[in-house]
């Protein structure tokens, strides 16, 4: 009989409470369920919103929603990744646990999976059962979820380096139409959602990428991915500062500002500093709850469209992988990663992402702590 595995996770009980490391055992996948072995999970400051209280939780939760790992075991009807590319025990793959339910007005009429209302990660975690969150020894992916195979030849950490950042900015832009040869392009926010925006701009043909963000190490990494300028927040402290110095740099104002800060504030700054006719791509402020005021005249007669994004689909999580497998050896993606952290230490890689120390966080559960 074959011994019943046992796996650790990392429970957020309730916000503003150290997470606790939980053991238990993991079933073995049924259908077309693979369990995963994870060697990789993203810490997203999404997550550290679930810690602080920002976003609601179903009740105790596994955290982490980025994640790659190798292969452990296939239930019966398992035989292909979402692209069907044949799948095998050992195969490194990538996920990033959502689950739409294919059953819905968004999934079917609309044909847009990112917004269906049943795919929220959080009804699906559960600390008693083998999760399909990341900040885990083992992962369940359900049959129905989105994961793809990593090809051998890319570094697991060019694709986590922007964890469910990329695919976020990649559904983003679609939503946002062409970034036109020589646009200007203002970024607000130097994290991976920014980092991810920054450098598709410049793969896009930008003609100007500007970046505001701190600390200073983000703003170097924004520069080598393709920002030609950058406004340290850590320099200009106030708005004016920020907005004046953007201006100056931009001639006026930005062809496409794309928030990434994940700041309530940013907004309004932001829709300061697009130019007439541009366009402003809201995508940072998902976990960010709260109103702020508004100019509609500005927004009227400047002709500006604000475009919000949330989520990805599937086809955007495989063209991550594709950006990270053709750009890894020419960009310094795997640099991204910044820090890493054994599964026992999570606590204190969200702190760090708190802090904004990281340029990227990793928890890897086979690390010691």
């Amino acid at each position: 009989m074959q011994q019943m595995r046992t796996g650790r996770r990392a429970v957020l009980v309730e916000p503003n409470k150290p997470l606790e490391i939980w053991e238990s055992p993991v079933d073995p996948p049924t259908g077309a369920d693979v369990l995963v072995a994870v060697e990789m999970a993203g810490v997203c400051g999404t997550d550290y919103h679930f810690y602080l209280g920002e976003v609601p939780m179903p009740g105790p939760m596994v955290l982490g929603h980025e994640g790659i790992g190798r292969v452990v075991e296939c239930g019966p009807e398992a035989t292909t990744d979402s692209a069907g590319n044949p799948l095998a025990k050992g195969d490194r793959v990538y996920w990033v646990p959502l689950k739409p339910c294919h059953r819905c007005h968004a999934c079917t009429v609309l044909e847009d999976t990112s917004l269906c209302p049943n795919q929220s990660p959080g009804r699906f975690r559960d600390p008693r059962l083998t999760p399909f969150a990341t900040y885990t020894d083992f992962a369940l992916l359900p049959n129905g979820m989105t994961f793809f195979k990593v090809p051998e030849d890319t570094p697991s950490e060019a694709v986590i380096a922007f964890g469910c950042a990329m695919p976020t900015v990649l559904h983003a832009m679609e939503r946002l139409g062409q970034i036109r040869f020589g646009d200007r392009v203002l970024v607000q926010g130097a994290g991976p959602v920014g980092l991810a925006a920054t450098l598709v701009a410049s793969l896009s043909g930008a003609g100007e990428v500007v970046v505001i963000g701190a600390p200073a190490s983000r703003l170097d990494m924004a520069k080598r991915l393709g920002a030609t300028s950058t406004i340290d927040l850590d320099v200009h402290a106030t708005s004016a500062d920020r907005i004046a110095a953007a201006r100056e740099i931009m001639d006026g104002g930005a062809d496409i500002v794309i928030e990434a800060a994940g700041k309530l504030a940013a907004f309004g700054e932001g829709t300061q500093l697009v130019a007439r006719g541009g366009r402003y791509l809201i995508v940072g402020l998902w976990s960010a709850p709260g109103t702020t005021m508004l100019e509609p005249r500005k927004i009227n007669n400047d002709n500006v469209r604000i475009i919000g994004s949330a989520l990805s689909r599937p086809r955007h999580i495989f063209k991550t992988i594709q950006l990270a497998q053709r750009y890894h050896t020419q960009l310094p993606l795997t640099e991204v990663v910044s820090h890493r952290f054994g599964l026992e230490d999570a606590q204190s890689a969200i702190e760090a992402v708190g802090r904004h120390e990281p340029i990227k966080a990793v928890i890897q559960p086979g690390m010691e702590a």
